[in-house]
């Protein structure tokens, strides 16, 4: 969970208002950016005054903040149950894949922002967001690995905390091609059709390929390197 400087009001109310703000943030963050995004229409949209706003969240950063966490954490329980299931890792690889495209179809706004967040441009702000968000992927993914590395599911010259992190960077531009306009525009010009017009079994198909041919096809040594 990121820290804001809030907290104790805002989780005093009910579910039903607490949903209502979080659900009008994240809405407003996704369409304007942190920057363009204003906190007087959230609190019209959810309802409230802004006195009762700034009541809650001290600065629109705490809202921001509390957004984005709100939207990682739905993300974090289906990877979490994934990767620390005893299923193989291209098992694994699989599911990830189907839950990022079944995700992005359904969540687009917290994809929305999860892009604005990888655009900030106030340097404390993303490193903070970045260390917190990114960590808990990145163990997952790391230990899941490391794990398929010791009991030989997987070929023996890779490392670990890089493969996890160019998996990762797969499945985050998969994301991002389901919502964001470049990434869209990106997935259309290489394969021909938009993202949102073809079958999920199809990019999940292609795509595990892929990951299994970098997981499992280990060169063989030459005579040359033998020596």
């Amino acid at each position: 969970m990121i820290k804001v400087h809030h907290k104790e009001a805002f989780e005093r109310i009910s579910d039903e208002r607490r949903n209502s703000i979080l659900n009008a943030g994240i809405e407003e963050f996704a369409q304007h950016g942190y920057e363009k995004a204003n906190i007087n229409v959230i609190a019209q949209k959810a309802g409230i005054s802004i006195g009762l706003m700034y009541k809650y969240f001290k600065t629109k950063e705490d809202l921001f903040i509390t957004c984005v966490d709100c939207g990682m954490s739905h993300l974090d329980k289906v990877l979490q149950n994934i990767m620390e299931s005893d299923d193989k890792l291209l098992i694994k690889a699989e599911k990830l894949i189907r839950a990022t495209c079944s995700h992005s179809r359904k969540n687009k706004n917290y994809i929305k922002i999860y892009n604005e967040i990888a655009g900030e441009k106030n340097a404390a702000r993303s490193k903070m967001l970045a260390n917190e968000i990114e960590s808990r992927t990145s163990a997952l993914y790391i230990d899941a690995i490391t794990t398929a590395l010791e009991k030989g599911d997987v070929r023996s010259d890779l490392n670990p905390r890089l493969f996890a992190f160019f998996l990762d960077n797969l499945l985050l531009s998969l994301q991002f091609s389901f919502t964001c306009d470049y990434y869209r525009e990106r997935f259309k010009i290489y394969y021909g059709i938009d993202v949102n017009e073809i079958d999920d079994e199809e990019i999940v198909t292609q795509l595990l390929k892929f990951i299994e041919s970098a997981f499992t096809f280990e060169k063989k040594k030459s005579s040359e390197d033998k020596k």
